[in-house]
């Protein structure tokens, strides 16, 4: 995003967050934070230290650096936090910048908390009347306490399932399961990231993606074409396969289907953005079935945003480019 957005129109403050949780000033440069497999790329400490604007004070982003010299930066119009999983995308960072009176882009905090944990966002679409994946949801003190009662009613699910942590995302933590082959190892991994965890069963059908982007001015929400994730030798769509280009899998948008198949897809991607209260952004996934049933899988409130990756496929074949699409987020974010 550092290499697409609008320069023309957007002076960037690069800011990165180290993994002790400090924020600093990072280097305006594309190429430092290229994902590939051998350097994932990772922002150190150096010794800057990022001052927020407070809701008392002026607008302007101020940095101390190492040397103990402050730099102010300007007055900061919008925040586009460009961050995955716990803390970025399950309402802590928008819940920061919210207390700080800073205007941000993408979710707000209710609908990235309830789309990040998967638990809850069954419930929200369940109650909406949106078809979910069946199966179970087990806390870690449930399994310490009585494993032999979780592994019956996970066989209940049938042959394969998946386990997955409640509250991660990109597919961290997540395992398949084959004749309960494996369980406890695959229950170890997701607990590791979660002490709540989903066990669903698997669904056979086709993977079908779509980007929903929230209306401003009191416009309503739309939504892209679909795309398809095809997986040649993949068993899934894992963590390697979204970001790092692996092998076995291969991303089309926009998805081979007819125009009634789009018709209901985006029409029901629409109802889950507004079943978890969407505000700015989604990617929702589905699965549909061989019968044409639509299973919505999970929303995701801040997806990948790589070259390779789905929502921005969607909406480039949707007839927004890349850049606008980030302008699009950025207005949102100041329209809000």
């Amino acid at each position: 995003m550092l290499q697409a957005i609008d320069r023309d129109r957007f002076d960037v403050i690069p800011v990165g967050i180290t993994r002790a949780g400090a924020f600093v000033l990072e280097q305006d440069d594309a190429a430092k934070f290229a994902l590939n497999a051998e350097s994932m790329p990772e922002v150190l400490d150096n010794g800057s230290r990022v001052l927020w604007p407070q809701p008392d004070g002026d607008r302007t982003l101020r940095v101390v650096h190492a040397d103990g010299s402050v730099t102010d930066h300007g007055e900061i119009d919008v925040v586009l936090p460009l961050l995955h999983g716990l803390h970025g995308e399950d309402g802590a960072i928008q819940g920061f910048f919210d207390v700080l009176e800073i205007p941000y882009a993408g979710c707000g905090i209710l609908d990235s908390a309830v789309s990040l944990d998967k638990h809850f966002t069954k419930l929200a679409l369940s109650s909406a009347g949106i078809q979910v994946a069946s199966g179970i949801t087990v806390r870690h003190r449930e399994w310490t306490q009585d494993a032999a009662a979780v592994r019956a009613r996970i066989t209940e699910l049938g042959d394969t399932v998946f386990v997955k942590p409640a509250s991660a995302g990109s597919s961290v933590g997540v395992s398949r399961v084959v004749d309960g082959e494996g369980i406890d190892e695959a229950l170890r991994i997701a607990f590791a990231e979660d002490p709540k965890v989903l066990v669903e069963t698997s669904i056979t059908g086709r993977e079908i993606e779509v980007g929903v982007l929230a209306g401003r001015n009191g416009s309503p929400a739309r939504a892209s074409l679909p795309g398809e994730v095809v997986l040649t030798t993949r068993d899934f769509y894992d963590f390697e396969g979204k970001y790092l280009g692996g092998d076995g899998v291969e991303i089309v948008c926009p998805a081979d289907v007819d125009a009634s198949l789009i018709e209901r897809l985006r029409e029901t991607a629409l109802r889950a953005f507004e079943a978890v209260d969407g505000q700015g952004l989604a990617r929702v996934d589905f699965f549909v079935t061989p019968q044409g049933e639509l299973i919505v899988n999970e929303l995701n409130t801040m997806p990948g945003f790589t070259p390779i990756s789905m929502f921005p496929k969607c909406w480039v074949a949707s007839g927004l480019s890349y850049t606008d699409l980030i302008t699009e987020l950025i207005e949102g974010g100041l329209g809000r």
